[in-house]
């Protein structure tokens, strides 16, 4: 899976499931630049594992994170998971 897919899906769902402004999204903002905490991410991962069947460990991304980094990561174990 392509990281730019990615994140132009974790975008969709931080907008639409999370109400997030997407003017406030771009790869350099970190969760923290949109308020959004530890507990946030944990549930964030659970939405992006139903929507795109990728299942991410939960210290896997930190508030401190960008979203553009928690693409990779989640391309990253899509890659992964589709290898094995």
């Amino acid at each position: 899976m392509l990281g730019a897919a990615v994140y132009e899906k974790l975008a969709d769902i931080l907008v639409n499931h999370f109400q997030v402004d997407r003017s406030a999204i771009s790869p350099d903002a970190t969760f923290e630049d949109l308020e959004m905490d530890s507990l946030f991410l944990v549930e964030l991962l659970l939405v992006v594992e139903k929507e795109l069947g990728v299942k991410v460990d939960d210290d896997a991304a930190t508030p401190r994170d960008t979203i553009g980094r928690a693409a990779e990561v989640i391309a990253a174990q899509a890659d992964a998971a589709a290898a094995s």
